[in-house]
């Protein structure tokens, strides 16, 4: 549905988007998910025709997003962070100017923008004037432009901004009920958000594409090396004597704990082998006593953290990078 391939954007001196390539299949859900500062923005400006790449090609639905901008926008309903409203004008107004500009006919328009607003709860709102509404149903209005003439794909860039808890709930609700009929990229820059939602998460950093994959595949994909946490009855030198001595572990480090005489060792090992039968002989033998013994399992906050270290101190992400 959709292709981006190389695509490169710089400010100056500062890469935004370094190379990145990707594909979104149709009736997926899609997260985009980085830090501030990791090139999000600037990527959906660049999928939606907003702006242009300085090199490499997007086409949706077979249609290059430059040279064939009117077909491949047709495709495409885009919620910026800040979403591009008239204040003045209420809801129903609003969206029934949206739909003209989006060439929907004359005759469908008053139905489809009801519907709309049903779908996205506003209907009890739509004869308020937009500038009175709170910031939550400002960001459903927005929403609601974005859905205007049913497009097929739907880019949606931190849709959950400025929503209550109950108000996120029902935007996540909405948004998976669109899988089938829609194909959707949302990013993010909290993980909670993308992983309830999204089939498939592409992790960005510093513009480019760190790990792409469901959930499910990029845990396994970082559980190429077992990690597990020994506590430990004793000091640290014949443990280190001992972990050192073991071909399996790949690295280890040691860590005080409040009880007193013990230690707490984290241990990764090569391969993914499980030597917690190994490691458990060998203290014993040398008449330590272990306290407890755990596989440590790694979340997708841990996959995140550790995907994207290097990009900590980094600029905000405000939609100029």
């Amino acid at each position: 549905m959709i292709q981006a391939e190389d695509l490169v954007k710089k400010y100056g001196s500062h890469t935004a988007v370094d190379h990145l390539s990707f594909t979104v299949e149709r009736g997926q859900i899609y997260g985009f998910l980085g830090p501030n500062g990791a090139g999000k923005s600037t990527t959906m400006n660049i999928l939606t025709g907003y702006i242009a790449a300085d090199s490499g090609a997007v086409r949706v639905n077979g249609f290059d997003i430059l040279k064939e901008p009117e077909k491949a926008k047709k495709c495409i309903g885009y919620l910026p962070e800040t979403p591009p409203l008239y204040t003045d004008m209420t809801v129903s107004e609003y969206l029934l100017f949206v739909a003209e500009l989006k060439k929907v006919p004359k005759k469908e328009r008053k139905d489809q923008v009801g519907d709309i607003m049903e779908k996205i709860q506003l209907s009890e709102v739509k004869g308020r004037l937009i500038k009175n509404l709170s910031k939550g149903y400002k960001q459903r209005v927005g929403f609601a432009q974005a859905l205007v003439g049913y497009p097929e794909v739907l880019i949606l860039d931190e849709p959950m901004v400025g929503l209550d808890p109950k108000q996120i709930i029902e935007m996540r609700d909405f948004i998976k009920s669109l899988a089938g009929e829609h194909t959707v990229i949302l990013s993010s820059h909290i993980l909670s958000e993308v992983s309830a939602v999204c089939d498939h998460i592409m992790i960005i950093s510093q513009g480019r594409l760190m790990a792409s994959g469901s959930p499910e595949q990029l845990q396994e994909m970082m559980q190429s090396r077992m990690e597990m946490e020994v506590t430990v009855l004793g000091e640290e030198q014949p443990v280190k004597e001992i972990l050192d001595k073991m071909e399996m572990v790949e690295s280890y480090s040691i860590h005080p704990v409040q009880e007193e005489g013990s230690i707490k060792v984290l241990v990764c090992t090569k391969e993914n082998e499980d030597i917690r039968k190994e490691v458990s002989v060998a203290l014993s033998g040398a008449g330590l006593v272990i306290l407890s013994m755990n596989r440590r399992e790694k979340s997708l906050e841990d996959i995140f953290l550790e995907l994207t270290a290097e990009e900590e101190g980094g600029a905000e992400d405000d939609g100029s990078l």
